[in-house]
Order: structure tokens, then sequence, then C-alpha cells
């Protein structure tokens, strides 16, 4: 398998994606942690809501700068001190012992997030640079795959670490799991790297705007990974648990069993699709995503039926998200690295964001949760046939 040849081959990328699964696991043993938390303190909606919210603002609202900061840094140095800043805002979550200490909850969240959203761009910049086209595509495969064998393993073990053990032990855990990850991450042989950027913080922050205004390719490019966003649909699995499954198992169970029968599927794709997905075949698989969530909304009938149309649902998504991500990769200026896949992290997380409320407010007005499942695979549909057009009127 060419995913596993890579590994073997690049000392490099073996470390870099055994560091993403420590890190992605541990993640989600400090994010149930802080969950777990609030609920233990008894805090308000509004404080839960909030924690919520912030997964997606860092990398909203700082994309320009985090994007300069990654172009004007040396990649080995920025990686390690991200990690060693996110230790320590985990650690520091051993102290939030009441509700007065929210404001201090709230900044550490932040700043996770901040450099961990950061440590990714700055990743993903330097695989462009040390890898070449067919070699980038393995590993931003590799990468989605990591992602989701870690929310799969991780989801099912933090629970249970944490109904053992306690939040604190979670958050301790977390942080030994991210110093094993520093280690690793000190044997990265780089060389040197030429910082490309230059001049004041606003003004490469002006030029990485006018240059995806000025490069069509690369703006439309960003737009049609954007779409992939639309599967950030926790808002939807949750109402599920909540509504249609109520009756069958625990809220958390339900939950718990379509999350992970939606990231078996997220394993799988990549690793079928990776050999026959090209420019030419990015359209079907646009199509496939989209009936595949048509198929899920027809099978949300029956808690167990609907593993199979989960399965289709997330079949083409890794695929999507990777091959999506190549390409603008592909197509950038290598002076512009840092900022246009901060950029790009920006389009992803405002459509995830949007998508995730506009969920709630559709079921507010009265439209059945089947009918906003086939309304997210139309749009896949009309993603299709957007790749299409760019392909044959733009792109070349």
């Amino acid at each position: 398998m060419n995913h596993l040849k890579l590994l073997k081959n690049n000392k490099n990328i073996l470390i870099l994606s055994s560091v993403q699964f420590i890190v992605y696991f541990g993640a989600w043993f400090s994010q149930t942690g802080v969950y777990t938390l609030l609920i233990d303190l008894n805090a308000p909606i509004w404080a839960i809501a909030t924690s919520a919210t912030l997964a997606f603002l860092p990398g909203i609202i700082l994309a320009p700068l985090n994007g300069v900061i990654v172009e004007r840094n040396s990649p080995k140095k920025l990686l390690l001190s991200m990690a060693c800043v996110e230790l320590i805002s985990i650690f520091l979550l051993i102290f939030v012992t009441n509700l007065s200490m929210l404001w201090l909850l709230f900044i550490l969240i932040f700043s996770r997030l901040c450099v961990a959203s950061i440590y990714f761009q700055a990743e993903m910049s330097l695989l462009a640079k040390i890898l070449n086209a067919q070699d980038l595509k393995l590993a931003n495969e590799i990468h989605s795959i990591i992602w989701a064998f870690s929310y799969t393993i991780g989801m099912a073990s933090a629970g249970v670490f944490i109904n053992f053990f306690g939040t604190k032990y979670a958050f301790l855990f977390d942080c030994c799991l991210i110093f094993i990850g520093i280690i690793m991450l000190l044997n990265l042989k780089l060389g040197h790297f030429h910082i490309i950027g230059n001049g004041s913080l606003l003004k490469m922050i002006k030029e990485g705007l006018f240059y995806v205004y000025r490069d069509k390719n690369i703006l439309h490019l960003i737009f049609l990974h954007a779409f992939v966003g639309l599967t950030a649909y926790e808002s939807l699995v949750a109402l599920l648990a909540k509504h249609e499954y109520k009756e069958i198992l625990s809220t958390a169970l339900v939950i718990g069993f379509l999350n992970a029968v939606r990231a078996c599927s997220l394993i799988v794709g990549p690793i079928v699709l990776s050999k026959i997905v090209g420019e030419k075949q990015l359209f079907y698989v646009y199509l496939g995503q989209g009936f595949g969530i048509i198929a899920w909304a027809l099978t949300q009938f029956n808690f167990y039926f609907s593993f199979l149309g989960l399965l289709a649902a997330g079949f083409c998504t890794s695929t999507l998200w990777s091959f999506t991500y190549t390409m603008i990769q592909k197509n950038c200026d290598k002076a512009f690295y840092g900022r246009v896949i901060a950029y790009t992290d920006m389009a992803y997380l405002c459509l995830s964001a949007f998508v995730s409320i506009m969920i709630g407010m559709l079921f507010d007005f009265g439209l059945s949760l089947k009918l906003i499942t086939a309304l997210l695979g139309g749009i896949f549909i009309f993603a299709g046939f957007y790749w299409a057009f760019f392909l044959k009127k733009i792109y070349t």
C-alpha cells in the first residue's frame, strides 16, 4: 500500500504522522474533559455554548495573522513552540475548579485552539515544501485517515477514562501524550528553510489577501474545499439522538455509535479511492458524497439501518478533503503557502460553523431531520457540477 511505503521511506512523514495521531487522540480526552467539567460544575448553558463556539473562532478570526506567523518562522521551531504552548494551556486546566474561574477556562481553550490551528497550518505548509505532488496527495490522505481513526478510538476511550479517573487525570494524560509528541518532533531532520516572509505584518496580510483575490484558481479551489465543511454535522447527529432514537439507547450511546460508524467510513474511503481519484474523477466523488448523504437521509427511519447510510455518507469525505487540499497546495506560489493555507482553513471553518447553526435553525422552523440531511446532499451534487465547470472553464 502506497501510504505505508511513504511512511516507511520518509522518516519526517513518519514522525509528523505519529505525532499527529498521538496529539489528536489525546485531544479528545481534554475536549471531553472540558465538557464534563462544565457539567460537573453546573455551568450555565451559555458557558457550554461558548466552549463549543471557541472551536471555530481561532481559525476564523486569526487566519490572516496565523498565515504570516507560519511564513516568518522556521517550521521545526514553530511546530515545537506551538506544541509546548498547547501542553501548558492544557496543564493549567487542572486549576479550574469552580465557576468563578470560567474566564480562565475560556482563555485556555482559546489559547489551545489558536496554537493547534497554527501547528496544523505550519505542518500542511511544510508538507507542500518537502514532498512531490504524488507523495503530497498520499500524505494528506494519511492525515485524514489518522484524524478519523484517532477520533473513533479517542471518543470511545475518553468517556470511559473520565468515568473512572476524572477530568483532572484526563488533562494530565493529554499533557503526557503531547510531551511524547514534542520529544518525537525533536528528531525531525528538515534542513534549512529560507524564510520568505518579509515586510510589515499588515503588508503581508494585504499581500496574501490580494494574491488569493487575483489568483482565481486558488480562490475557486478554496471555495471547493470549503464545501467539505458541510460534513460537520455533529449537531445533526445530536438532534437524531435526542428526537429520533431516544427510545432505543441513551443519548451518549447513540451519538457514540453513529460517530463511530461514520469514522470507520472516513478511514476506509481514502484507502479504496486513492488510486482511482484524479481531477477528472473528482466530479464523481462529489456526486458520491451527495448521494451518500441522501442515502443516509433515506435510512434514518431506523437506527441500525441508518448505519448503512452513514457508511455511504462518509465514504467520500476524506478523499474530498485531502484531494482538494492537495490541489490548493500544488497550485499555490510557495511564497504564500502559510497565508493561503490559513485562508483555506478559515473558509472551511466558516462553512462548518454556518452549517451547525443552520441545522438547528431549520429544525426549529419545522423541517424534518431527513429533509435537512437530504438538502446537505443536494449541495454536494451542486458542488460536483461546480467542479466540472471550474475544471473545464478555468483550471488548466
